[in-house]
């Protein structure tokens, strides 16, 4: 009865604990751009060091509480995922304001948290001042959370694995449902981030042997990997002018959209055909459309001036936009109406579930799609029984109908979030864009930020309403909305 009773409750001093946990993760990662800032001799390099001595100080705090119950049921989990993601965004905005970037806690709140969430999108006005140290630290928090921070924990925690694991897993990683690759949590956790550990490496070699240094090959390689998009100079890859480098970036932001799941099973030979795959098979084909037509809208504006422009940049555009990392063109304002109704389509749909992109992902798309054939068959056959069918397995009813929640809720994400915007002063199609853009996780602007621009124009308002957008969208919607709802605190 005693363990009824304590259940009936959020189990707070464990929570509190596992953020300790997390915080303690945290400043261990800003050790990197510690030492950046240390080999560049940046004056910065003190602030820095504050900046991580008060994250490790208060997570070493929270870790001391001895909770009297260790275990977390499915409430805590989704709490936990939750808020973990606004205090690592708390802490790891500290570098931003202490390190000589000159933002206020609007803006640097704003560019930590779209950072975590892989959105890409800045409000820096420039890139040219700012500390070495600093633009490491925007490609690191992309980087973790590009698969996770709570998948990370999982990994590094094997006791979280008896604690609520399962529930921390399926509160973060995206998709519809979840594979399991190992009988415990922690293995599966482990398991996907030592491929994405893996690619991150080869992806920063290759990069290496580019027309960049390695802080450049290094920064590009978290990014580009965590499909964020975060760069180190105002003119992006562009000023590297390096047809090598967009074709390496090509194939690694392909397989940042890819399921990781799916990509683990086919390193360990557990899988011998990945084009059997339901969502693989449309990602490639969405991909081939898409750049079909972007060659279609070039041609057509006659912007084809060498081979590059219709082989290179459109297939880059494609993948860029599709796997929500959201690097664009330099002339691809002037692409034309066509490629913006594309990439508006790209931006909502999204990549594979369960990969590090944005979107509402392909996975509940062909659910939608054959969800909706079957209803057209049914008109005509009324008394037949249909099934949705993925991966030649038949889908149940629970799932079909979560699927169809999902993509209303986010429209109504995207309708809301919107005109919000709109009545804080932004235009009409920029509030509905950037509303789109911050719940895809994609980063772009339009107008009033410009396609390649920043969000410094943004109001502030604005801005912490775009930031709690791209915490829904990255966290797939119900893991946030669900604790704003009166029964998740019912007793």
């Amino acid at each position: 009865m005693k363990y009824l009773k304590h259940r009936a409750y959020i189990n707070i001093p464990m929570l509190l604990r596992v953020f300790g946990l997390l915080l303690l993760i945290e400043a261990a990662f800003m050790v990197i751009p510690l030492i950046t800032g240390l080999i560049y001799g940046e004056k910065s390099t003190l602030n820095f060091l504050i900046a991580m001595g008060i994250t490790a100080a208060s997570g070493g705090a929270m870790v001391g509480l001895k909770p009297k119950y260790r275990d977390m049921g499915k409430r805590d989990a989704i709490l936990l995922t939750g808020m973990i993601w606004v205090i690592l965004s708390l802490f790891g905005m500290l570098p931003f304001i202490f390190c000589g970037t000159h933002l206020s806690v609007t803006d640097a709140f704003f560019e930590t948290m779209s950072g975590f969430t892989t959105t890409g999108a800045s409000v820096l006005d420039t890139l040219k001042e700012v500390p070495h140290s600093i633009l490491v630290w925007r490609c690191v928090i992309q980087w973790v959370g590009g698969l996770g921070i709570i998948l990370f924990t999982l990994a590094v925690v094997p006791m979280l694995n008896y604690q609520g694991g399962m529930q921390l897993f399926n509160a973060e990683v995206t998709g519809i449902t979840h594979d399991k690759l190992r009988p415990r949590v922690s293995y599966t956790a482990k398991g996907l981030w030592g491929v994405y550990i893996v690619l991150t490496a080869i992806l920063i070699i290759l990069l290496s042997f580019s027309k960049m240094d390695f802080f450049d090959a290094f920064c590009y390689g978290l990014s580009t990997m965590s499909t964020g998009g975060f760069s180190t100079s105002d003119m992006s890859l562009d000023a590297f002018n390096s047809n090598y480098i967009k074709i390496v970036m090509i194939i690694f932001m392909f397989i940042g959209g890819v399921n990781f799941a799916l990509i683990y099973n086919l390193v360990m030979k557990r899988a011998t055909n990945i084009w059997k795959n339901d969502s693989f098979r449309w990602y490639v084909w969405i991909i081939v459309i898409c750049y079909a037509l972007f060659c279609l809208n070039v041609t057509i504006e006659g912007l084809v001036l060498e081979p590059a422009d219709l082989t290179i940049d459109p297939l880059f555009q494609a993948i860029s936009i599709l796997s929500s990392t959201g690097v664009t063109e330099p002339d691809f304002a002037d692409w034309g109406a066509l490629s913006t109704l594309v990439l508006i389509v790209m931006m909502f749909m999204g990549a594979c579930a369960g990969s590090t992109s944005g979107g509402a992902k392909i996975d509940r798309f062909i659910i939608l799609f054959r969800f909706l054939k079957n209803e057209f068959y049914k008109m005509m056959h009324p008394s037949s029984v249909t099934t949705v069918i993925v991966n030649r397995k038949g889908i149940v009813p629970a799932i079909v109908n979560k699927t169809l929640a999902f993509l209303f809720i986010y429209a109504i994400v995207i309708i809301v979030g919107g005109m919000v915007l709109c009545l804080l002063g932004m235009p009409l199609r920029d509030g509905f864009f950037c509303a789109l853009s911050a719940v895809s996780n994609t980063g772009l602007g339009t107008a009033t930020t410009g396609i390649s621009g920043n969000f410094s124009l943004v109001p502030d308002v604005a801005k912490w309403i775009l930031a709690f957008i791209m915490l829904v969208g990255r966290l797939e919607l119900f893991t946030i909305l669900l604790i704003f709802t009166p029964d998740f605190w019912k007793k």
